[in-house]
């Protein structure tokens, strides 16, 4: 794995779990890592429930926007996770690729979804610790 390991988020429609995915990793790693999101069969729009439950824990994600799934950006990734709903990314050799099982938003309410976001942060948080830890401070 590079100096900045690279994470890629695919989900069929990239609406929902795979841009909560990516925006907590984005908040979280920081620029320890490269973010990157895809779907399939990309959606219109980001799921407005997960918008809204990802704005309340202060992570706007209103500005994205669904993405095609491409051979390249399953090539350009050190990890490929896939959310639960099936979607397969081309095989690589030397690239890690897991499942997160996560229940789906789609026509959900931002209730629906809470849990969702928590658990999808909670993963995000092992997958940190994991692939970019955090460099201890020096001390002088």
């Amino acid at each position: 794995m590079a100096d900045k390991p690279s994470v890629l988020f695919v989900c069929v429609h990239n609406a929902g779990r795979s841009q909560m995915a990516a925006a907590w990793l984005t908040h979280l790693a920081g620029d320890r890592v490269e973010v990157r999101s895809a779907g399939s069969n990309p959606g219109d729009q980001v799921n407005p429930a997960a918008v809204a439950a990802m704005a309340e824990v202060g992570i706007d994600i209103s500005a994205e926007t669904p993405k095609i799934l491409t051979i390249d950006a399953v090539r350009e990734s050190d990890v490929c996770i896939t959310m639960g709903c099936g979607d397969t990314c081309p095989v690589f050799p030397g690239k890690r690729y897991l499942d997160w099982k996560l229940d789906d938003p789609a026509g959900q309410g931002v209730e629906a979804v809470r849990p969702i976001r928590d658990e999808i942060k909670t993963l995000v948080e092992g997958l940190i610790a994991e692939i970019a830890p955090a460099k201890p401070e020096a001390t002088a």
